[in-house]
C-alpha cells in the first residue's frame, strides 16, 4: 500500500510563493500518476494538477501559467505555487495510484489578501 505524506504548506501573502512536497513510501516502482488535489469546507476535492510517470501534465484552469508540477527521485512530486491569490486558499492533498489510489493527510495553505 501506497503512503504519501505532504510538507510544505503554510501562510503567505497574496503574491507569494510557496512549494509543497509529497513523498511515496510503499511502493518499488515508479507510480504511474501522482498530483494534488485541494478542499475548502463546504466544497469537493478539486483536481490542481497530476503528472504521469511518462511526463505527461492535467492542470486546472485556475492554476495553469502559475502553478507547475514535477517528479523528484523515486516517487516524490512537488508543486510549485507563485503568484498566489486568496482564492488559493485550501488544503492541499497529494494524490497517487498505482495499484489503488492513494491520498496524502493533506497540507494546509492559508493565502493572506
Amino acid at each position: 500500500q501506497v503512503h504519501l505524506v505532504e510538507s510544505g504548506g503554510g501562510l503567505v501573502q497574496a503574491g507569494g510563493s510557496l512549494r509543497l512536497s509529497c513523498a511515496a513510501s510503499g511502493y518499488i516502482f515508479s507510480i504511474p500518476a501522482m498530483g494534488w488535489y485541494r478542499q475548502t469546507p463546504g466544497s469537493q476535492r478539486e483536481l490542481v494538477a497530476t503528472l504521469t510517470a511518462g511526463g505527461s501534465t492535467n492542470y486546472a484552469d485556475s492554476v495553469k501559467g502559475r502553478f507547475t508540477i514535477s517528479r523528484g527521485n523515486k516517487n516524490t512530486v512537488y508543486l510549485q505555487m507563485n503568484s498566489l491569490k486568496p482564492e488559493d486558499t485550501a488544503v492541499y492533498y497529494c494524490w497517487g495510484i498505482a495499484a489503488t489510489e492513494s491520498w496524502g493527510q493533506g497540507t494546509q495553505v492559508t493565502v493572506s489578501s
